[in-house]
C-alpha cells in the first residue's frame, strides 16, 4: 500500500543509471542471469522494451562466446 509499481520516481539521472551505471545494464555478475524488469532502461512501464533489450544483450553475449 502506498508503493509504486513503476519502480519509484523516474527523473534526472535515474533515466541513465537504473538499476546501476553500466554499459550493459541488463547483465549481472552471473553470465547466465540478465535483468529485464521495469527497473532497467528504457525505464518504468509495462511495454516490454526492457525484456526486448535484455534479450538482445543475451543474444550478443551468446554470439560473442
Amino acid at each position: 500500500m502506498g508503493g509504486d509499481i513503476a519502480c519509484g520516481a523516474f527523473s534526472g539521472l535515474q533515466t541513465l543509471i537504473r538499476p546501476k551505471l553500466a554499459r550493459v545494464p541488463y547483465a549481472t555478475a552471473h553470465p547466465a542471469v540478465f535483468l529485464c524488469s521495469s527497473a532497467t532502461p528504457p525505464g518504468p512501464g509495462v511495454h516490454g522494451m526492457s525484456g526486448h533489450h535484455a534479450a538482445k544483450a543475451v543474444w550478443r553475449r551468446l554470439r560473442n562466446s
